[in-house]
């Protein structure tokens, strides 16, 4: 096996001599930090919290000490002696901090042998860019009697993903105003009832349970939840829930709904009719909001619930509604993409000639407060890299906000496999009713409950004031009301 940088080679005992040395220099990235924190499970603030950082004796983030400790164990184990080494004995001596940024030289050099016991002491030093030494200390280790020479192991691909973050940033934009006074719909298991519990705590919504007190109750004592502070409004099914929680919004009693443990149809009936329901002039949908790992902005997915096929007519509103409360949670002008299977516009497929239309009533104001662009395939809409090499130029392919599906098949199936096969997190809300609605399944989780309540929060205060902060971290300023559309 020739010499090449794939391999690694030992030195062996005999071949080591008192003075000999090996390094290597490494630069400390937020990254490393991550990984290390996550390995060790040391979430000291000092490490991993720039607030408390800036407090703190050093006024910046620093690495772990034992960042540097580790290679130290990595020159040992790769360089000198190298493979086969066994660890004895390691002190270390931590003499300045290590930044984001800073560039460690790590040495090891050979000071003792013990010919009888194969054993070699080392002197360790980590020196940063500007010659200040950071740690320093010795090593004790057996160093191998054979010749090893192996080609170096392709460690897999690792991805830092900050899970729940765009959800966390929402629900502390919510936590800043008034709660939303929501009806629970039939929370008759103890998901539903933890949901709306954690969002009364967090201080997102005042809950109103409605539905059968018998069961609620058995269920809250079930799971060990308190529901002792919160009204119940005793009604004797599912069905008489959903309608009590209508009438309460035409009341004035509530600001909002929240679905429990019934069927999404028998929860939409009584809000979808025509006479006594909460109807308004636009047409009623369902937004997924998504917050994916490693994606910089959440995702809207529309309609995945409500509007089996639309028609264009729909899908003017669909579209709208998205907007509307993209505006809300501080997206100022949101980028729609109409997804398809394909980019160009082909008779043989509808959705194609819906996603022309939908484009043409954007740019003659049918369609107002976001930048609309389709057909575009789901890739090139969410990636920038795809619809370079499609050679497609557009300001919303791979920055898509939206997305709006063709049909509820299409975009439910798209809003699960992310869930389910791309670990992200998945809120729901109805919109284009008189008040929002909190829309989520029964599996979901309770990150997933109080981002929806977050949601419906900000979107009743938008409509009240017009008015909120950005819910994407970087857009932190305040925007101005949308502009009203037709």
């Amino acid at each position: 096996m020739t010499e090449t940088p794939d391999c690694i080679e030992n030195r062996t005992f005999d071949e080591i001599a008192i003075g000999d040395s090996a390094s290597l220099t490494r630069t400390l990235t937020q990254r490393d930090i991550e990984l290390f924190a996550v390995m060790s499970g040391d979430v000291n603030p000092a490490h991993v919290d720039p607030a408390f950082a800036k407090s703190d004796i050093f006024h910046k983030i620093i690495a772990h000490g034992m960042w540097g400790g580790a290679l130290i164990s990595t020159v040992l184990g790769t360089e000198l002696p190298g493979p086969g080494t066994i660890y004895l004995d390691q002190t270390l001596k931590f003499r300045a901090p290590v930044a984001i940024g800073d560039s460690i030289t790590i040495s090891v050099t050979a000071r003792e042998k013990d010919t009888k016991r194969h054993r070699v002491t080392f002197d360790c030093r980590c020196v940063n860019q500007k010659g200040t030494v950071v740690i320093e200390g010795t090593a004790l280790v057996i160093a191998p009697v054979e010749k090893i020479k192996r080609r170096r192991v392709t460690l897999p691909e690792i991805k830092v993903e900050e899970r729940g973050a765009k959800f966390r940033h929402l629900i502390a934009l919510a936590e800043k105003i008034s709660p939303l006074t929501v009806a629970v719909v039939h929370p008759v298991d103890a998901n539903v009832l933890g949901g709306a519990v954690a969002a009364a705590k967090a201080k997102l919504m005042t809950p109103i349970l409605v539905g059968p007190e018998r069961r609620i109750r058995a269920a809250a004592e079930a799971a060990g939840i308190d529901i002792a502070g919160y009204p119940l409004i005793a009604v004797e099914h599912s069905e008489a829930a959903a309608r009590e929680a209508v009438a309460m919004v035409r009341r004035g009693d509530v600001a909002g709904l929240m679905k429990g443990s019934l069927h999404t149809d028998e929860f939409m009936r009584p809000i979808l009719d025509g006479a006594t329901g909460l109807r308004t002039g636009r047409r009623i949908s369902h937004v997924f909001v998504i917050d994916l790992p490693g994606h910089d902005r959440p995702l809207f997915i529309t309609d995945a619930a409500i509007n089996i096929a639309p028609n264009l007519e729909q899908k003017r509103d669909i579209v709208q509604n998205a907007i509307d409360m993209a505006h809300a949670l501080g997206i100022e002008t949101p980028k729609v993409a109409m997804l398809s299977a394909v980019e160009d516009v082909n008779p043989a497929i509808p959705s194609t000639l819906d996603a022309a239309a939908i484009c043409k009533m954007a740019d003659r104001g049918q369609i107002g407060g976001a930048i609309v662009d389709g057909p575009l395939a789901f890739d090139n809409a969410v990636s920038e890299a795809a619809a370079r090499v499609k050679g497609i130029v557009s300001p919303v392919a791979g920055h898509a906000d939206i997305l709006v599906a063709p049909d509820l098949e299409a975009g439910n199936m798209l809003a699960k496999q992310l869930e389910y096969l791309a670990d992200a997190e998945a809120a729901g809300v109805v919109l284009g009713a008189r008040v929002p609605i909190i829309l989520t399944s029964r599996a979901d989780n309770a990150a997933s409950h109080l981002a929806s309540a977050a949601v419906a929060a900000l979107i009743d205060r938008h409509g009240r004031t017009g008015i909120v902060k950005a819910a994407v971290p970087g857009r932190d300023e305040a925007i101005k009301p949308a502009k009203a559309v037709a």
